[in-house]
């Protein structure tokens, strides 16, 4: 785990973890491999059917089926706060499993209650990978839900995760909640949506200097930027987006707001703004 990640005036009890890998399904699992070679740097070798990827502080596993499908988020985290983390899970009641993953020694998994798949574990001893691309931290996933409420309380309630800032409609209803467990902006995000979907996945990139240096690498292999360069509202964070092969959205973000004591959750208005200060917002939700 990254060592500048903490509770950062969280509750005690919250759990303190931050994003190591993730599940995808793929239509077409060869060729979404080959594009996240071009696209992102990662390195990928076959085991069975999967595709592993690897990269600095990144890890991907492309798995054959339905398309823009998320299958599990790997959550890392200490000793201590899993074992913290599987006796808070058993006290609310909730369901779940434990033992290993493709890159946790030991987890508790336990599933939202639109059946999205959480790991929380230990990870397991692994070679630093270095290569010549910028850097780009695995930092948040966002999925879509009917009933974002549910998930939302799911996250806070069991799991223990706190909210950040709420995207809200004129009706005051919920549109977007960003959710944290460590002393980022945000390392999950729910969407309000018709279906129940996998959104987009993050990387942390160190500075607008690699926005750029990024923004040209996607330019050199034919990679278009679908959204971006812009500035969010919630996280203040610079940000451009592409498209996988599945139409999976992937961002490029740097600045993320970093939370310190005392800081209360925001609200803001479900606009254009809200989603991109500096030009037009995609309402995803």
């Amino acid at each position: 785990m990254s060592g500048n990640l903490h509770h950062a005036g969280r509750d005690k009890d919250a759990v303190v973890a931050d994003l190591h890998y993730l599940e995808v399904g793929c239509a077409d699992v060869e060729r979404s491999a080959q594009f996240y070679e071009r696209a992102l740097g990662f390195t990928f070798s076959k085991q069975g059917d999967a595709w592993i990827g690897r990269g600095p502080d990144r890890r991907l596993v492309l798995l054959p089926g339905a398309g823009r499908k998320l299958v599990s988020s790997g959550f890392a985290v200490t000793r201590e706060a899993l074992e913290h983390l599987r006796e808070r899970i058993r006290k609310s009641g909730w369901a779940a499993s434990n033992g290993p993953t493709r890159f946790f020694s030991d987890s508790v998994i336990v599933r939202d209650p639109d059946g999205n798949c959480y790991a929380f574990g230990i990870p397991e001893a692994e070679q630093r990978i270095v290569t010549a691309h910028p850097q780009a931290r695995m930092q948040h996933v966002v999925s879509s839900s009917p009933n974002p409420a549910a998930i939302v309380q799911f996250l806070v309630d069991v799991v223990g995760f706190s909210v950040t800032d709420i995207v809200l409609d004129d009706q005051r209803d919920m549109r977007v909640t960003f959710l944290r467990c460590n002393n980022e902006h945000h390392n999950v995000a729910v969407f309000k949506a018709a279906e129940s979907r996998f959104d987009h996945h993050s990387y942390e990139l160190s500075s607008w200097n690699d926005i750029r240096d990024w923004a040209d690498h996607m330019a050199r292999e034919h990679i278009q930027l679908q959204w971006g360069p812009g500035r969010h509202g919630p996280g203040h964070n610079l940000f451009m987006f592409v498209h996988d092969p599945d139409g999976n959205w992937i961002e490029l973000s740097a600045d993320l707001e970093i939370i310190g004591e005392g800081r209360p959750v925001g609200e803001w208005p479900h606009e254009h703004r809200t989603l991109n200060e500096w030009g037009l917002g995609r309402l995803r939700s």
